[in-house]
């Protein structure tokens, strides 16, 4: 171990401060955040913009001559991992790493904050071993907590509730009951484990299913469902009943799908759920819809545009009236593009309406609107409530009929923007799809001002990426000459991905705005391959050339890609 200083408690501020790092002044408004925020310092700094995380990390590296680990990058064993009980790595924020390869009396323990020295000597009476630290940031130490610790709290909280009703020996309506009015239960803290799991795990989805004697538990994690934990069967209609409390549902209605929301706040952050539930043939299988409350508002810069793109985006943005409809199958960021769009077009000066179902993200300064069938509150009703509203923006969530496609296209010929979604595959079949609708060609081509076609791809895990040479039939695919050499990248599985070869995921983009030539070909109901045409001919990328383009730039694989293409139904 290297931190000496006279066993005596170094203080982060004074650290900062002395490398020069930040100021006096700083250090009392960031120490005056901290209170309010009770959080720490380290943290506060960075929260309030005062010093970045890898400079932080620098400097208290470089000071007190310890390492920087990037705990998320280590595979960390079950024999290490038990040296700290899963209480005292809550406790003092510090997951064991390995033992010292030269000295096996040597314990090395990740920390955010390396310079506690009384959690020093309390893990080090507790292991029996010298510990050396290492510095990683509070986010990696939350994130391995969640990884390592999630599912063994879990399966014993599992164990521990079956082992009472076994005791118990209680029937199915008292179990409800019970489930019911305790609050502090293991099924309590078994299904906040789930949502906390899923959540620093990055899941968009979590599945509990019922099996025939199992209850699995799996996340959707870039787009790819992962199990992540089994229970006994006996375990399943406490779960359920638990999420039915939580998302204000009916705990006695078994036979019916249910829909219902929680809000929970996970390391200091809001996360929105939708919780579904079907009845299934071994019982109600329940998928709850992750949501961050400001994941869904990007800057438009993380939405993965390229220069070209989000020129011709900005573009789009900036008509004062007319349709730009954002299309795509489910979970391709739909939604997010439009939130995107939302948040850069609200300013004080407009009155900016939504109608959604459900509402996904509240944002400030946006009228939003919820669709309630049982009340007669539909889209299309909605809509013609909302245009009584004096809107300049209207938001709808989705075009699903043609009444609310009719009402849209008037909104936009009456000096309206209108933002919505459409289910279809390229920015071209978004005009025919609406042609089907009963809307006139003419209309349709007058109201339109901009279609935005969109997947996500799944990108290479920086740091296990592996390149090689592209295949014959993989140049013809990416438009690279038969003769010339070309490197690409594949997936290969490390401890920061999960051994998925991915980590995050990005979007793909066919923007095609809707210019005067176009507008003449739409009107004279052209096919979806003519419009494509003439929107080529404007130099418009296809979802196929932009997927292409991340292949060459390494962001992702060919395999990615091969998905889009057949989804966007080109010629492979």
């Amino acid at each position: 171990m290297r931190i000496s200083a006279g066993r005596k408690k170094i203080r982060i501020g004074d650290l900062l401060v002395a490398a020069g790092a930040i100021t006096d002044e700083e250090l009392q408004e960031a120490i005056a955040y901290q209170k309010e925020k009770g959080i720490k310092l380290g943290q506060a700094l960075v929260e309030m913009g005062m010093i970045s995380q890898e400079l932080l990390n620098l400097t208290i590296s470089q000071q007190l001559g310890i390492d920087y680990i990037e705990l998320r990058s280590c595979k960390l064993t079950e024999d290490v991992l038990r040296l700290i009980p899963e209480k005292e790595v809550m406790r003092y924020r510090a997951v064991p790493v390995e033992i010292d390869e030269y000295n096996p009396n040597v314990l090395k323990v990740a920390m955010s904050d390396p310079m506690d020295i009384i959690a020093m000597d309390d893990l080090a009476i507790l292991t029996n071993m010298q510990i050396e630290p290492l510095l990683t940031s509070d986010d990696e130490i939350t994130e391995a907590i969640g990884k390592y610790y999630g599912n063994q709290q879990a399966m014993e909280v599992a164990e521990q509730y079956r082992r009472e009703r076994e005791q118990e020996g209680l029937t199915q309506a008292e179990e409800d009951q019970m489930n019911d009015e305790i609050d502090n239960s293991p099924i309590v803290l078994l299904v906040k484990q789930i949502l906390e799991g899923g959540v620093r795990q990055r899941a968009s989805d979590i599945h509990i299913e019922a099996l025939e004697t199992s209850v699995r538990v799996r996340y959707r994690i870039d787009g790819a469902l992962k199990k992540v934990m089994t229970y006994d069967y006996s375990l399943m209609s406490a779960i359920v009943a638990r999420i039915k409390i939580i998302g204000g549902m009916d705990i006695s209605e078994k036979r019916k799908p249910q829909d219902g929301r929680i809000s929970i706040f996970v390391d200091r952050k809001e996360f929105d759920i939708r919780v579904s539930c079907l009845p299934t043939v071994y019982g109600e299988k329940v998928v709850m819809r992750l949501t961050s409350k400001d994941g869904l508002t990007k800057p438009k810069s993380a939405l993965g545009l390229g220069p070209q793109e989000m020129k011709v985006f900005d573009g789009i943005l900036s008509n004062p009236h007319g349709i730009i409809l954002v299309t795509g199958p489910t979970g391709s960021g739909k939604s997010t593009t439009l939130y995107t769009s939302l948040s850069e077009l609200n300013t004080e000066d407009v009155n900016i309406i939504t109608v959604e179902d459900p509402v996904e993200a509240n944002i400030d300064g946006i009228n939003q609107v919820q669709v309630n069938v049982k009340a007669e509150m539909t889209f299309a009703a909605a809509l013609r409530s909302i245009l009584r509203q004096d809107p300049d923006i209207i938001m709808i969530g989705e075009i699903r009929d043609g009444e609310t496609a009719q009402i849209a296209v008037q909104a936009a010929i009456t000096g309206h923007l209108v933002v919505s979604t459409l289910h279809t595959n390229s920015a071209a079949s978004t005009v025919t799809r609406l042609i089907d609708m009963g809307i006139e060609p003419y209309v349709v081509g007058d109201a339109l001002v901009g279609v935005i076609a969109q997947r996500l791809v799944r990108r290479l895990c920086p740091k296990c990426k592996q390149g090689r040479y592209a295949e014959e039939n993989e140049k013809t695919l990416l438009g690279i000459p038969e003769n010339e050499e070309f490197g690409i990248y594949e997936p290969v599985g490390c401890p920061l991905c999960n051994d998925t070869g991915f980590t995050g995921r990005i979007g793909v983009y066919e923007i095609m705005p809707v210019s005067r030539s176009l507008q003449a070909v739409i009107a004279k109901g052209a096919t979806a391959d003519k419009i494509e045409e003439q929107a080529l001919k404007e130099g418009m990328l296809t979802l196929k050339l932009a997927a292409s383009n991340l292949v060459k730039d390494g962001i992702t694989s060919i395999g990615e890609m091969k998905k889009i293409v057949y989804e966007a139904g080109d010629e492979y």
